[in-house]
């Protein structure tokens, strides 16, 4: 038998230490909950990615009664950028939440499942790592690439 370990370095920063390109991410994001549609659960989750042209994209997560037929944050953010600038890699994408009482959460959150894969896609698009930081007002934490994320990945290579 043989363990195979996969681990991912997760750097915290402190709203002290964030350079104005993360400091604007963390602000769009934060913007961005604010038009979300989360009539049901009242979790509003904001969206920014900074392609390699600068631009800064964003989007939240919509729900619809019907649960499965709703999207999250990351995904409507993706797919946006994705079909607005087709040939622009995405550089780092920037995720915000406010909780049901209408604050922003304490901790980062985390993407599901589904938008870690199409995250993962996404750097597979574009043949460079993504960077992720996910805000939370006791700090930001900064991965590396989303393939961080979802380490035993199914990817184009499974096919």
């Amino acid at each position: 038998m043989k363990d195979i370990v996969k681990s991912v370095h997760i750097t915290l920063k402190t709203e002290e230490e964030l350079n104005e390109t993360e400091q604007k991410l963390i602000e769009a994001a934060k913007e961005a909950t604010f038009r979300s549609y989360a009539p049901y659960s009242q979790f509003h989750v904001g969206a920014s990615v900074l392609l390699a042209n600068d631009e800064i994209i964003t989007g939240n997560n919509q729900e619809n009664c019907a649960f499965p037929s709703g999207l999250c944050a990351e995904r409507t953010t993706l797919f946006y950028a994705n079909s607005r600038y087709p040939d622009i890699p995405v550089k780092i994408l920037c995720i915000a939440a406010r909780d049901t009482s209408g604050e922003f959460t304490k901790d980062p959150i985390s993407p599901c499942g589904g938008c870690r894969q199409v995250m993962l896609e996404t750097e597979h698009r574009f043949g460079i790592p993504m960077q992720v930081m996910l805000y939370g007002t006791d700090g930001t934490y900064f991965i590396a690439s989303a393939r961080d994320l979802l380490p035993v990945a199914f990817d184009s290579e499974s096919l």
